[in-house]
């Protein structure tokens, strides 16, 4: 995180810079008239060094200003932008070095050349304001590409994963019992409580609050078994990792820096790895693709044998297969189903984009992706079936595009709000490396179906699942035939 001293080297170097251009001299000859060195100028104006009082008063005198103007952090306003960014929350809060970025190194590109860069901040802004984007959001969608820079595979945590289970001997057996998992958190230090948060209303859909100065972590006593091992697993990895910047709550509350974001998906990665320790996973899923059928039960019984839930499962699944399995192109998704409403509210891509991803302009989903459908049937059959889990497999052929993807699905009643449903689902591009992981790609029970994106959006005809006429390929299609005739006219000749 940048520092003060290093907001006020920038500014100063920034503002002698700006000073010795507009007075058109160069290097040498600020030498010849401060006495200071060429290379000692140079780390001034890159923000390296701030110079001491006297250097201060030679630079002064030597570019004919007084010292108070050139100590002050009032800017040119062509320098104002590049300022606001140093300033900023988010060039603090954001872990630049993470992206294998220098704010060194951010700041000599942008004062390059400030006009543009504050058309561009500011273009940036209106475009949050438009759609109504938070910070938080910003730093969700870096969190997603920094997992796709790392291909969401963090070797140093499994082996940190490792590392308790040689320390705690207990854990060599899979699944655990949430009793084993709080034992081991008191070993540690912290003492769990399912009373509290009940006791509150505006508490009922916390999952679970950490009480740092009691060491105590309160969970919400109406989750289920494979809910509380994954709070509990989190709260081990951020006593074990030493990790003190992260949200107290789940889901997160308040305001939060990227830190915070990055350490709770850092935990949330370390308790999957606990719960599905690498080696156990690995194994399992080879024999699940190596089967010649689809099967339901077999896919679901990924829950059983961890006692975890089905996120768990499908995230666990996006680090294990790139790195054991070389599937490197898959897509996860977590959607919510609430007032006829379906929501994406959670997406990871490997390596890049794949569709589906999420649309925030108001468009209606595919009904025809599994993920969507998968939840429609689970509601048809609420009543029937209680609040069971149902598990899909489908090929989905994106219309007009190469593009065709293995997908399994998870449907679930939300624990939160049983009048809300859920489901997760996990993509693969068929490719020859899935090909050599799963075996039952021809199997006829996997349904195969032409999906598109939204229905605004789609072409397809006698779509009975249609929630919207095509309006966005209307538009498109009138303007090609606008763009076609201006064409025309403008070959004609005189």
């Amino acid at each position: 995180m940048p520092s003060k001293i290093f907001e006020l080297r920038h500014i100063f170097g920034l503002k002698l810079k700006e000073l010795r251009l507009e007075k058109g001299i160069t290097y040498q000859e600020l030498k010849d008239k401060s006495g200071l060195s060429v290379s000692y100028l140079s780390e001034i104006e890159s923000g390296k060094k701030y110079p001491k009082g006297d250097k201060i008063a030679l630079l002064a005198e030597a570019l004919d200003v007084s010292y108070d103007d050139l100590v002050s952090i009032k800017v040119p306003k062509k320098l104002q932008p590049v300022i606001n960014l140093i300033e900023s929350d988010f060039f603090k809060a954001f872990p630049l070095i993470q992206f294998g970025l220098s704010p060194q190194k951010i700041i000599e590109i942008i004062s390059q050349d400030p006009d543009k860069t504050n058309a561009f901040i500011n273009t940036i802004m209106q475009i949050a304001r438009n759609y109504e984007m938070k910070q938080e959001h910003f730093y969700y969608a870096a969190l997603r590409s920094y997992l796709e820079l790392q291909n969401n595979y963090f070797e140093e945590l499994e082996d940190e994963v490792e590392g308790l289970h040689l320390e705690f001997i207990e854990l060599k057996e899979v699944p655990f019992q949430p009793e084993l998992l709080e034992d081991i958190l008191l070993k540690i230090g912290v003492r769990t409580d399912y009373r509290k948060l009940s006791e509150f209303e505006s508490l009922k859909d916390l999952r679970s609050l950490y009480h740092p100065r009691q060491r105590l972590l309160h969970i919400n006593q109406g989750l289920t078994k494979g809910q509380k091992n994954y709070l509990l697993g989190r709260e081990i990895a951020f006593q074990w990792l030493k990790f003190k910047k992260r949200s107290l709550s789940t889901p997160p509350q308040g305001k939060h820096d990227f830190e915070d974001i990055l350490n709770n998906h850092m935990a949330s990665y370390f308790a999957a790895a606990l719960i599905m320790p690498q080696k156990e996973m690995t194994r399992d899923l080879k024999a699940f693709g190596a089967q010649r059928k689809w099967n339901e039960s077999d896919f679901l019984s990924f829950l059983n044998r961890y006692d975890a839930t089905p996120e768990m499962v499908l995230q666990r699944m996006t680090t294990i297969l790139p790195t054991f399995f070389n599937v490197q192109n898959l897509f996860f998704l977590r959607f919510l189903h609430s007032d006829g409403k379906f929501s994406l509210t959670r997406e990871l891509h490997l390596p890049g984009a794949h569709n589906p991803h999420a649309n925030e302009l108001n468009e209606h989903y595919c009904r025809r992706w599994i993920a969507t459908s998968i939840i429609s049937e689970l509601e048809k059959d609420k009543d029937k079936n209680g609040s069971r889990m149902i598990a899909k497999a489908q090929i989905s052929e994106y219309h007009d595009s190469p593009n065709a993807y293995c997908c399994f699905s998870i449907a679930f009643p939300n624990v939160s709000n049983p009048s809300e449903s859920m489901s997760v689902t996990i993509g693969f591009l068929m490719d020859k490396a899935l090909g050599k992981w799963i075996k039952f790609l021809d199997d006829p029970a996997v349904d195969r179906k032409a999906v598109n994106v939204t229905c605004e959006r789609c072409v397809i005809a006698d779509c009975k699942e249609r929630m919207a006429q095509p309006i966005i390929v209307g538009k498109q299609s009138a303007e090609t035939a606008m763009l076609a005739d201006i064409e025309e006219i403008l070959k004609e000749k005189q």
